[in-house]
């Protein structure tokens, strides 16, 4: 059989924000084995996220939505043939495990908690709840401890040129008021509310995809403000990433644009409503608010990821959230 290559093989094919708490990973890599080529296998539309990395030789993707099992059996044969040293999946599920754990790669590596983990060389708790961040337990994946590198994305100059530009209409906070998850969601109405109370010399930049586009459209109309701006589906995510880190505060849900934060070291003001901190998901910003109830909720947190609407219909975790409690994080702009 063929040496296999001394590369590594990082596997993280979830969502936006799980792809940018894994490259801390790739920060970690880069300080211990600075020559180690190391490449990265995502879900396709995340790529954008790795663009120009200055850490990440090559991204491979995994269309899921085309062919997804097919595309997945495609995947294992081209990670053969690279004949990887190391494999490293992030997830939990099986299908990341099944190229980990076919891979042929000397060293593959996960959580115990994969289907498929009795294949690894290595196997790695997980431990949800007990406040430790996900950060650190992907470290653990490496053998590394807490604190031993945070997340970090690279904005093109031309990603830095565009923030600039925005920048530069005078001082803005920034709003990325959606999820994918509706139960994770601050109310419109309460984000109405916010905008209202917030001071009147500042500009208000409204971030998200272009699938939030409209929810982002009915901000701006019902807002009654002249200086706020739509810019979901504008802006890359790493141009969003530098227009954030320039910004006074950028309030966001327990969702991808606090991860953004944390990889560009931005101002947070992060909303926690069915989800809390301790599942170990929590911004990592220099500059850091968690806001949350304060009501003591039997029924909070009711899962880990968040639901389509309120399992039990009052929704008290996110609408019981005063908008004095976001406030308090820009209390000493003049």
């Amino acid at each position: 059989m063929p040496t296999p290559s001394p590369a590594t093989l990082l596997i993280q094919t979830a969502f936006i924000g799980d792809v940018i708490l894994m490259t801390a990973l790739l920060e970690h890599l880069h300080r211990i084995e600075p020559g180690m080529p190391v490449d990265v296998l995502v879900r396709r539309g995340n790529e954008g996220l790795l663009l120009g990395h200055p850490h990440v030789r090559d991204v491979l993707i995994w269309d899921k939505k085309h062919r997804k099992y097919a595309a997945l059996w495609e995947l294992l044969h081209q990670i053969r043939a690279r004949r990887y040293g190391r494999v490293v999946t992030l997830q939990r599920f099986a299908s990341t495990g099944f190229l980990t754990a076919f891979s042929r790669a000397p060293e593959r590596v996960g959580f115990a908690k994969n289907p498929l983990s009795r294949f690894f060389t290595q196997r790695v708790p997980h431990p949800i709840g007990d406040g430790t961040h996900e950060v650190t337990r992907n470290l653990r994946l490496l053998g590394a401890g807490p604190g031993a590198a945070l997340p970090r994305l690279y904005p093109s100059a031309a990603d830095e040129a565009h923030a600039l530009a925005l920048a530069q209409a005078g001082p803005y906070v920034c709003l990325a008021p959606t999820s994918v998850w509706f139960t994770k969601q601050y109310p419109e109405e309460k984000w109405l509310e916010l905008l209202a109370a917030l001071p009147a010399t500042l500009r208000v930049y409204l971030l998200g995809g272009t699938p939030d586009t409209a929810a982002c459209a009915r901000l701006l109309a019902a807002s009654g403000r002249d200086n706020v701006v739509n810019l979901s589906g504008k802006l890359s995510l790493l141009a969003s990433a530098a227009l954030m880190r320039g910004a006074v505060m950028n309030y966001v849900n327990d969702s991808a644009p606090m991860h953004l934060c944390s990889a560009v070291g931005a101002p947070v003001t992060a909303i926690f409503c069915s989800t809390v901190p301790a599942f170990g998901f929590g911004p990592l910003s220099p500059v850091s608010h968690i806001v949350q109830t304060t009501e003591a909720l039997a029924c909070r947190p009711c899962g880990l990821h968040g639901h389509g609407a309120c399992p039990l219909g009052h929704f008290r975790c996110a609408h019981s959230i005063s908008v004095e409690q976001l406030l308090d994080s820009v209390s000493s702009y003049q």
